[in-house]
């Protein structure tokens, strides 16, 4: 890792900061088309009886 100087405690929030968002984005699109795919399974269920 580069030398920050002062501002590494700044820069290592950001960096954190960042992966955490980007984790929750992941999560909830994972999340979110799971739960699209089971309403889908169960609409064609219901479609061919």
């Amino acid at each position: 890792m580069p030398d920050l100087g002062r501002y590494a405690l700044e820069v290592g929030f950001a960096y954190a900061a960042t992966l955490i968002l980007l984790l929750t984005l992941v999560g909830i699109t994972i999340w979110r088309g799971r739960r699209v795919k089971r309403a889908l399974q169960a609409a064609e269920g219901r479609r061919h009886g």
